[in-house]
């Protein structure tokens, strides 16, 4: 009789642990699956391509949030909303002393990135996706280091469409560092009677963040 209840006191405390080890195993799986955000921003080399000839970057910076929805361990889709400066310089004649003087076209947009996110091993991640672009800011800035020196155009197409692809590292504490490159698909200037351009957008971002 001794022996018996031994054996369901041992067999009750086991059937518990392996509740309880599950019960926590869900939770973890819970939280792993659960909507996250946060913010990020860093820095943009920025410069076209197309028919254009090889223009200096113009190096600015970008600001946003951040949305992740897991729909497995290893896959989600992040969405962001991202401030972002791009553009690119150009030297032409007739700067001081004759020499050349920089100009930088300035192209400041809302990107909204929505990217397909796979997570190699814990914490690193592969992404790509197609990126909507709306145009909120160009200029010509004949002064890129000072506050005076501004024209506005309207040359710009005010949307873009592009795509977009990276990678993350983020660590148990919500930090994140990202790596992207982002190439423009449509045109971004305006069509002009009797002039045909190709000119996109191409962008390399290098940024940190945090989720909540």
């Amino acid at each position: 009789m001794m022996k018996l209840r031994k054996l369901i006191s041992a067999g009750a405390f086991i059937i518990s642990s392996v509740i309880t080890a599950n019960a926590q195993e869900d939770a973890s799986n819970a939280d792993s699956m659960a909507f996250s955000w946060g913010v990020k921003g860093g820095v943009n080399f920025a410069t076209v391509n197309g028919d254009f000839e090889s223009p200096d970057s113009r190096t600015s910076f970008h600001v946003g949030l951040v949305g992740e929805f897991p729909l497995a361990d290893i896959f989600s889709i992040q969405v962001e909303a991202l401030y972002s400066g791009q553009g690119f310089e150009v030297d032409v004649p007739g700067g001081l002393f004759s020499g050349n003087e920089t100009l930088e076209y300035q192209l400041d947009y809302i990107n909204v990135p929505v990217l397909a996110k796979v997570y190699l091993f814990k914490g690193f991640s592969l992404e790509a996706g197609p990126q909507f672009s709306f145009l909120v800011n160009e200029e010509i800035d004949s002064l890129p280091n000072d506050n005076a020196g501004d024209t506005n155009t309207d040359e710009a197409e005010t949307f873009e469409f592009g795509v977009a692809g990276g990678l993350t590292f983020q660590t148990e504490l919500g930090l994140f560092a990202t790596a992207r490159y982002t190439q423009g698909v449509t045109d971004i200037l305006k069509e002009r009677p009797g002039i045909q351009n190709s000119v996109n957008n191409s962008v390399f971002q290098i940024g940190i963040g945090y989720k909540f």
